[in-house]
C-alpha cells in the first residue's frame, strides 16, 4: 500500500479526474469544454502542488516519484486522445506524444526494476508544465487559431526533445551503476 500523505492523495486525486473529463470533452459542446477545462486546470495545479508540497515536507515517496508522472501521463492521455476523436488535434500529433510518454514509462518501471526510482528531470518537467498550458488552450479555444498551431507544433518538438534527454539521463544513471564497485 501506497504511503497515504497529501501529495500522493493529490496524485490519485488526478487519477480519478482523468475519465470525468475524457467524457466532458466527448460531449462537444461548450460546456463539456468547460467542465473539461476546469477539470484539466484543476487537475495541473494539483500537479505543481503536489510536488512543491513533498519536497517542502519532505514526504517525497518512491510511489510519488513513480505515481505523479504516471499520473501526468493519464491526463495528458485522457486530454488528447478524445481531442483526436473530436479532430481538434492531428493524430499524429497524439500518436507522437503518446508514444513518446509510453516509452519513458515502461523504461522507468524497468530502471525501477532495477532498484533505480527515476524521478522526473526539469526539462521533463517543462515539458509537462507546457503540454498542460497548450492541452488546456487547445480545449477552450475553438476553432484552434495559428498561433495555437505554432504552440502546439512547439509541444511536440519540447515532448521529443525531453524523452530524448529522459533516455539519455536513463543511460547515464545505468551507466554509473554498472561501473559503481559492489561492497
Amino acid at each position: 500500500m501506497p504511503p497515504i500523505n497529501v501529495p500522493n492523495a493529490l496524485t490519485v486525486l488526478r487519477i480519478v479526474l482523468v475519465p470525468v473529463m475524457t467524457v466532458a470533452l466527448l460531449q462537444e459542446t461548450r460546456t463539456g469544454d468547460y467542465v473539461a477545462a476546469g477539470i484539466f486546470w484543476f487537475a495541473s495545479v494539483t500537479d505543481f502542488v503536489d510536488g512543491w508540497l513533498a519536497r517542502r515536507a519532505n514526504l517525497i515517496t518512491d510511489f510519488g516519484k513513480l505515481a505523479d508522472p504516471l499520473a501526468d501521463k493519464l491526463l495528458v492521455v485522457g486530454s488528447l486522445v478524445p481531442l483526436a476523436i473530436v479532430d481538434r488535434l492531428a493524430l499524429w500529433i497524439v500518436v507522437v506524444i503518446l508514444g513518446r510518454e509510453l516509452l519513458v514509462t515502461v523504461i522507468r518501471q524497468l530502471v525501477a526494476r532495477r532498484g533505480e526510482v527515476k524521478g522526473a528531470a526539469w526539462l521533463g518537467k517543462v515539458k509537462t508544465a507546457f503540454q498542460m498550458l497548450v492541452i488546456l488552450l487547445v480545449i477552450l479555444v475553438v476553432p484552434i487559431p495559428g498561433w495555437l498551431d505554432a504552440m502546439v507544433y512547439a509541444m511536440v518538438a519540447l515532448t521529443l526533445v525531453s524523452g530524448a534527454d529522459f533516455l539519455l539521463g536513463v543511460r547515464r544513471t545505468l551507466a554509473a551503476t554498472k561501473a559503481a564497485p559492489a561492497h
